[in-house]
Formats: structure tokens, sequence, C-alpha cells
């Protein structure tokens, strides 16, 4: 398939101390057929400086193309991708942690399976592969494994981590989706739907992993775990 733009969502909440070194890990990566960026970022009302540090960097960078929103209340990351998928308009979109998690050098793994015109949908997988995954919490990795392993029984995948940042999706398809989890849901619920839509081709390819801790200024919790299980059976089981 021709991709001439990748459109980058960085969903973003108080990340001045890192949004401008992940943006720069972004300029650098130079996409594989010539393809294009279109970074979108949404910041979620933060309290911090993040809004100057991005309003600065598109300043002194012009000849990137940068779309900046700033919500006007807080309403958690998985809203903040959904006015970013509703700005995109390259043909695949990935969405972007504002952290350094996640390592742009590897979007063209992720997009090496739709440009050989295998795939239309790839995730990011933590637990395959042998790049780099820092070692942290097990019971972190216990939940995930155990989201992932129920995720799985009701949409008929055999996904490794559904609960990675890295998805890449078609545009018009992940825009087509109905989408409402506000948080952490996003991920169950944006698989549960992805699964069903017909005739789609789902791949997985493995990524490097440079985790948080909670004082690095990790988000996740427990409650979200458990809002999770509950996303699974909502979207997965019962088909909403």
């Amino acid at each position: 398939m021709i991709i001439k733009t990748l459109s980058i969502v960085i969903p973003s909440y108080n990340e001045a101390r890192t949004i401008k070194l992940i943006l720069d890990r972004i300029k650098n990566v130079n996409l594989i057929s010539d393809i294009g960026k279109e970074i979108i970022i949404v910041d979620d009302c933060s309290t911090d400086v993040t809004g100057s540090v991005v309003e600065a960097y598109i300043s002194a960078n012009p000849s990137l193309v940068i779309r900046y929103n700033k919500h006007e209340v807080n309403q958690g990351k998985g809203a903040a991708i959904r006015t970013g998928i509703g700005m995109a308009t390259g043909e695949y979109l990935i969405v972007q942690d504002a952290d350094l998690e996640y390592d742009p050098k590897e979007y063209n793994n992720l997009l090496q399976p739709v440009v050989d015109g295998f795939a239309d949908v790839v995730y990011g997988s933590r637990f395959i592969g042998g790049s780099p995954h820092r070692i942290l919490f097990f019971w972190h990795t216990m939940g995930n494994n155990f989201l992932t392993f129920l995720s799985n029984m009701c949409t008929n995948l055999n996904l490794t981590d559904m609960e990675a940042c890295y998805k890449l999706f078609n545009t018009k398809v992940i825009q087509s989706l109905k989408l409402h989890e506000n948080r952490f849901g996003f991920e169950p619920e944006v698989t549960a739907k992805v699964s069903r839509v017909p005739k789609i081709r789902l791949y997985e390819v493995g990524i490097s992993y440079y985790g948080r801790t909670y004082e690095e200024g990790k988000k996740i919790s427990w409650k979200d775990g458990f809002r999770a299980v509950y996303c699974i059976i909502k979207y997965g089981l019962l088909g909403f």
C-alpha cells in the first residue's frame, strides 16, 4: 500500500520535561518509502508548561508539520487520543506517548507489514522479539498478561501485549470506530472494536520498552487495571 503521510498522535499531560525530547526523536526518524510525518499533539489541560514548550518547539521547527490542540478541561488519555484521531489526515496513524518509554525509531518496524501489503493494523509488543525491555514491576507484568489473555478470550485474537502504546491503524478504519473511553480503557476498547471490523488484517511486531517508575512520572494505577477488565467485558464480551 502507498502511504504518503503517517499521523503521529501524542496525548500529553504534564510532560514538559520530556515532550521536546520525544519530538526531537520523531523529527530525526526517516520513515521507509519516503513517508511524511504529521505530528498531532493533544495537551490534556496540563498544569505545567507543556503548552509553552510545544509552542516554542513549533516556532523553532517550521519545516515540521505539527498540529497542536489543548483541552480546556482534563479528560484523560483516551479522550486526548480521540481528539488526535479526529484531527489526523494521514493514511495511517500511530499513537506515541509523550514520555520516553517508546522509541520512534521503531515506527518503521510497524509500518513494514503495511507497506508490504499484508496488514491494516499493527500492534507493537514488548514481550516478543529481542529488543531492550526495562525490568520493573512483576505485578504490572502479571496484570498485563492477564488483561491480554482476557481480551484475547473475548476477541478471539492471539495478541501478546494488548496494552502496549504502539498501535498503528489505517486512519479510515480508526476514524470509523465509535470510541468512548476517556482514560486507559482506550486500549481494550479499541482492540475489541478493531477485532470486529470485517476482514481486518492485524499483525504484531516486537518493540523495545524503556519503562518509567512512578517517581519518574508513570501515571497508570491499579484502578485503571480494574477499569480495563470492565472495558474488556463491556466491549469485547458484550459487544458494545
